[in-house]
């Protein structure tokens, strides 16, 4: 099946750490030897202008066109101001892009349009889906159904927009609770899978040191500068550890590979989940994957596969660190945790594969 893919978040040659799920959905559907193509619209920026986010790190200078893991990607420009500002005038821009991406596709033309991340680029979705008669499938994670929504301008057109899909996937059940006044298609929860690779999967690891005496290696799983991961309240929750005797160090991530990254959660003692909203998170799935605990707050799915012990009672950092205690003191040899089915390579791919071939 030819599937084009649509995101405002993939990989860059400078940031390989963006986007990743985009990536990751993308490798699955090629395995499962569909004809992909991706485009990936990024607004017009100077690069003073990438400090406002993280995750617009290395977007200033992205080339036109570049590969990233076989498959060529399309980086169309459009107009769109910060804060989502006059949102007219970003939905214009990257409608008339329209005619960009066909040029670049040639004879070539697809049987479904796949896009991740509604706002803005579901507005060129849909443009495209429409001028070839084909369905378009939308994919919300997190900005969208939390913020967008509630935005006054960006929060009608969203609106619109999923009215107007063919389909509506979720990555998560939690997030039907923002869609109860929305005018929505069919809609159905397709988790992002967990990528980890054979080589870092591994059971889940106990603390084997002295307790509130020895170092503890917490990792942050996050770029610190993205408001909503609440790094403060992962730093507050370290100074309550060491106030119970605990040596605390605590290692962030930013814009490193993927193998970095899963190094790095082998051998912490712990993951620290502080966000205020999530989706998912993926990266708690990651930790328990590469063997590493997780100690969270009540946000996204982590209540429904991760045990009592490992979710705080609430966004304090005494709740945190308590939960952070019995992670530490739990026996995951007696105790294991294991990955639920519905988030693992071969259920999602059957997912895709039954939602593409009845779209």
């Amino acid at each position: 099946m030819r599937i084009l893919v649509l995101s405002g978040m993939h990989p860059l040659p400078t940031n390989v750490a963006r986007g990743t799920f985009v990536a990751d959905h993308v490798r699955l559907l090629r395995d499962a030897n569909h004809d992909v193509r991706v485009v990936n619209p990024l607004p017009r920026m100077l690069q003073y202008q990438e400090s406002r986010r993280s995750t617009l790190a290395g977007v200033a200078k992205a080339p036109r066109l570049h590969t990233f893991d076989g498959t060529e990607v399309l980086v169309p420009r459009y107009w769109g101001l910060s804060n989502q500002a006059s949102a007219w005038l970003t939905a214009s821009s990257i409608r008339r892009r329209a005619s960009a991406v066909q040029r670049w596709l040639g004879d070539w033309r697809p049987e479904a349009v796949v896009v991740h991340a509604l706002w803005p680029v579901g507005g060129l979705a849909l443009a495209l889906a429409k001028a070839w008669n084909v369905p378009c499938i939308g994919v919300v994670h997190g900005w969208d159904l939390d913020v967008g929504l509630a935005h006054r301008d960006v929060g009608p057109r969203l609106r619109r927009m999923i009215a107007d899909l063919d389909r509506l996937v979720l990555v998560a059940e939690e997030q039907r609770g923002h869609l109860t006044d929305v005018n929505c298609p069919e809609t159905q929860v397709i988790p992002c899978h967990v990528p980890v690779e054979e080589d870092w999967l591994q059971p889940m690891s106990s603390w084997r040191g002295r307790w509130r005496r020895d170092r503890l290696d917490v990792l942050f799983p996050a770029d610190p500068r993205r408001p909503e991961k609440e790094h403060y309240l992962a730093l507050e929750t370290g100074r309550e550890l060491e106030t119970r005797g605990w040596v605390v160090g605590m290692t962030t991530l930013r814009q490193q590979p993927r193998p970095i990254v899963w190094d790095r959660m082998m051998v912490a003692s712990l993951t620290l989940i502080t966000s205020s909203r999530e989706a998912g998170p993926l990266v708690a799935k990651e930790s328990v994957a590469c063997g590493t605990p997780v100690a969270s707050v009540n946000v996204g799915d982590v209540a429904r596969w991760l045990p009592e012990a490992c979710i705080a009672a609430d966004r304090s950092p005494i709740a945190l660190a308590d939960a952070c205690e019995r992670v530490l003191s739990t026996d995951w040899g007696e105790q294991p945790v294991l990955l639920p089915d519905w988030c693992q390579r071969p259920a999602v791919a059957r997912a895709w594969e039954h939602l593409l071939r009845n779209a």
